[in-house]
């Protein structure tokens, strides 16, 4: 758009104002102060929290139907609890029938299969029917623990090697009457494809949360990083063990504190070790891991969770993350730190 200054001289100072600030207007668009914006709603059986840092309006007005198509599209694919899912067809096929997966589902087995291998199957897909076994799936609660004839005929059932996937990934065929359970990756797969969506919509500062798994680029506005507290592992209350100050990474949490139950004094965590198809009963009471991407942290927070203390410390170092362990002790609680974490510390 050209203006000739020489007549614009020549209108009232009111006109000349009205005309300069149309015209500031047509060069800046739809812009804004940038600001943090944001949408919540809910996914995958719990809670998501999408939040910006923007300066297009109309950016801001048509990310929040993006995203909720998108978490749809995500739980279409990977929910076991869902009867016409994705996986729940896949999980209904007869061993050896080939399938051709959807891209994003391909990528999550292929880094799922990564992580089972890196961490000698702490780390299981398919330890699912132990899960659901031990009332933490969707066949609902339980209140007595499954005998042990019980336990030893899923045994068979379980191992991450009988997932095989073709060469480029497309394609899987399930050795054995196998049962995939993506629940311990999927909600971190979801906020890297939610970051994925901002940043194509031109959004460089987000931080995005699913069930507390999440993932932070940039800075906010008054040019800090994002604060992310860190539970302590209290039965029954909610504290704060530590807040972070994070940018450029993705963050995920595992802990044995709330979804469990109790027989005669026992609990029993939600977390099952693949290798003894039984709830963990270490002294690990929750871990946060800081990786690249949220899916790798989702993964391997729970295969942490599953080696126990010294195993988890020793395996995230040989993964190259960072993370804290917080161990059970007689008087409370001692903390374990990979040698970078306390970079990220704020209190």
């Amino acid at each position: 758009m050209s203006v000739n200054l020489r007549h614009i001289t020549k209108w009232p100072a009111a006109l000349l104002l009205a005309t300069l600030f149309m015209l500031l207007l047509i060069l800046t668009g739809c812009s804004k102060q940038s600001e943090i914006v944001g949408h919540h709603g809910l996914t995958m059986g719990t809670s998501f929290t999408v939040k910006w840092v923007s300066s297009d309006a109309e950016a801001d007005k048509a990310l929040p139907a993006q995203i909720n198509q998108l978490l749809v599209d995500i739980n279409n694919s990977m929910s076991t609890y869902q009867p016409n899912s994705e996986l729940t067809r896949i999980n209904q096929l007869e061993a050896g029938t080939p399938v051709t997966l959807s891209p994003d589902l391909a990528k999550v087995l292929s880094r799922a299969l990564e992580i089972s291998q890196s961490s000698s199957g702490a780390f299981d897909v398919t330890v699912g029917p132990l899960v659901n076994l031990w009332g933490f799936g969707p066949d609902g609660r339980i209140v007595k623990a499954p005998s042990a004839a019980q336990i030893t005929a899923l045994k068979p059932r379980i191992g991450f090697d009988k997932v095989k996937l073709s060469e480029d990934g497309s394609e899987l065929i399930k050795d054995g009457d196998i049962y995939i359970d993506l629940s311990a990756i999927a909600k971190g797969y979801g906020v890297d494809k939610l970051a994925e969506l901002l940043e194509n919509a031109g959004i460089n500062s987000y931080l995005v949360e699913i069930g507390g798994e999440l993932r932070a680029k940039g800075l906010k506005p008054d040019g800090n990083n994002w604060k992310i507290a860190i539970e302590a592992p209290i039965v029954g209350e909610r504290e704060i063990q530590r807040i972070i100050a994070v940018k450029d990474v993705g963050i995920a949490s595992s802990g044995d504190y709330r979804n469990y139950f109790e027989e005669n004094g026992v609990r029993f965590s939600h977390t099952i070790n693949p290798a003894t198809a039984m709830p963990i009963s270490h002294k690990l009471a929750s871990v946060t891991v800081l990786a690249p991407d949220c899916a790798s942290a989702d993964a391997l927070a729970t295969a942490m969770m599953v080696l126990g203390p010294q195993a988890a410390e020793q395996y995230a170092i040989e993964q190259g993350v960072e993370a804290l362990l917080i161990v059970k002790t007689a008087t409370g609680f001692r903390e374990i730190m990979t040698p970078g974490f306390s970079d990220f510390l704020v209190q």
